[in-house]
């Protein structure tokens, strides 16, 4: 996730998952180009690997690759969180005094940690974070995403030691 425009009116951050998206594809034309290679040579086990590229992988990257956009406006006083796939798209607004700040939620595993930026939003007297995308990754500016957003609401350092 990056930052794409910051001004005083506008904020807006996006996450395009292309290295995700590229990835799949590799994945469908490599299986898909064993599985020719392999009946070619009269192996019928050539038949798993291209249904495999040919079915599975598109699945995969229906359900996975999607392009999250959220976008701050101050004249009108909201938040917007718009996600996009192949099939559809959404958008989720807030108004801007319901959202308290932005944090960086973390997970640790095999691989090492992997981050991902969450709103703070308080709704109907209950608080709770809002994920802004599906997956941790480690891959973009996390934090940097996380503080451009708090400057941008105004959020001081104090209160965001405060809730730490």
């Amino acid at each position: 996730m990056k930052v794409k425009k910051n001004t005083d009116h506008t904020l807006i951050a996006e996450d395009n998952p292309w290295l995700f998206g590229f990835m799949i594809i590799g994945f469908i034309l490599v299986f898909s180009g064993v599985g020719v290679f392999l009946i070619a040579d009269g192996e019928w086990m050539g038949l798993g690997f291209l249904a495999g590229g040919l079915l599975l992988a598109p699945i995969f990257f229906v359900i996975f690759v999607r392009r999250v956009q959220l976008v701050f406006y101050r004249p009108e006083g909201w938040a917007e969180i718009r996600r996009k796939n192949v099939f559809r798209q959404t958008a989720t607004r807030y108004d801007l005094s319901e959202i308290r700040r932005a944090v960086v939620q973390t997970t640790s595993g095999d691989s090492g940690t992997l981050y991902r930026v969450a709103l703070v939003v308080e709704k109907g007297g209950v608080e709770g974070d809002i994920p802004l995308t599906q997956a941790y990754s480690n891959v973009g500016d996390h934090r940097g995403v996380a503080q451009a957003i708090n400057a941008w609401l105004g959020v001081s350092e104090t209160e965001l030691s405060d809730t730490a």
